[in-house]
């Protein structure tokens, strides 16, 4: 039998529960998953909170990685034994073993763990889908990154630096300062003492950013707003704080004739030929070194509320996952 963690109403980390489940085979078009390495992502807590609807009672998770145990019928590009990663619908990817559509899978390059795969398969594709989707950015640009020292963050931050996009990154201590630094940004600023708008003016001869990447939301909306130059856009891509605030239009008006987007994943990687191209992409610079995933806090899958609590105390830097056992 394989163990789980579900949900049978929302809450906080105590709705939790680690259960016996049964797995059963794959259907047609499905996979059996046997995990490695489960991550945790603050997309998790949305839909423990209700923030995110789902059913009940339901497992928990959208991004894992592991083996093939067990192939339905009609499944031709993956077979028992491939290593695999994924991210996305349906939940439950908190747990020892799953079934799942195989149109959810990316095949894994042996020269990425499992451990990695886990930690940064959503975080590097959101990673990928901002950088290389949502703006025209050249070399030379400034960008805004909120949460620097974050999974995200870090992935970004790295990415830009190859790219050559500036990036001025906002963070809540020194200690995380000085790693987004070492990640790849050229100047940091940490928002309890600094105000970012007049920090991010200073540092670009009063213009402000390009593009402000904003993954707090509610307690950031506005600063990060204030930070785009004239023109520019704010891409408002995670809610960690809450939700963002109601757009007044004018107010994009009189800060410069501003764009804001509130992006999803799950539109950047719904087309295969698409998801390809940027897991591709975000692979080939982890499997070279150009791009490191900070995997700094690492949990047994059934301490899961334990690790929702300390990722909303927002202490943690880099990523974190549950490890299960390796082969």
């Amino acid at each position: 039998m394989a163990k789980a963690i579900r949900f049978h109403r929302t809450g906080g980390p105590e709705v939790l529960q680690w259960e016996t489940v049964e797995v059963g085979d794959p259907g047609p078009g499905e996979v059996r998953i046997r995990h490695l390495a489960v991550g945790l992502n603050f997309a998790d807590t949305y839909f423990r909170t209700g923030l995110y609807p789902s059913p009940l009672p339901n497992g928990m998770g959208v991004s894992g990685a592991g083996v093939i145990e067990a192939v339905g019928d009609g499944v031709e590009d993956f077979a028992v034994g491939d290593r695999v990663t994924y991210t996305g619908s349906p939940l439950g990817a908190y747990s020892t073993q799953r079934v799942m559509p195989v149109g959810s899978l990316i095949a894994l390059p042996h020269g990425i763990d499992f451990d990695t795969a886990a930690a940064m398969t959503m975080r590097g594709l959101t990673a990928s889908y901002l950088l290389r989707r949502i703006a025209s950015l050249q070399a030379g640009d400034t960008v805004l990154l909120t949460a620097a020292a974050g999974g995200v963050g870090l992935i970004v931050a790295q990415w830009a630096r190859l790219l050559g996009i500036r990036v001025i990154g906002t963070v809540s201590t020194e200690s995380k300062a000085a790693v987004a630094r070492a990640h790849g940004c050229e100047h940091t600023i940490v928002y309890p003492r600094e105000s970012v708008p007049d920090r991010v003016r200073e540092l670009t001869g009063g213009s402000g950013v390009a593009v402000a990447f904003d993954s707090i939301g509610a307690k950031t909306f506005h600063q990060s707003l204030a930070s785009v130059r004239r023109r520019g856009l704010l891409v408002c891509f995670g809610t960690s704080s809450g939700p963002v605030p109601p757009i007044d239009a004018m107010q994009l008006a009189l800060q410069g004739s501003v764009y804001v987007t509130r992006p999803a994943l799950a539109d950047y990687i719904a087309d295969p030929a698409e998801r390809a191209a940027l897991a591709g992409e975000l692979f080939g610079h982890v499997g070279a070194g150009r791009i490191t995933v900070e995997i700094n806090q690492r949990y047994p899958l059934e301490d899961a509320a334990t690790a929702h609590r300390d990722l909303e105390s927002g202490r943690g830097i880099g990523s974190s996952v549950f490890s299960l056992e390796t082969p």
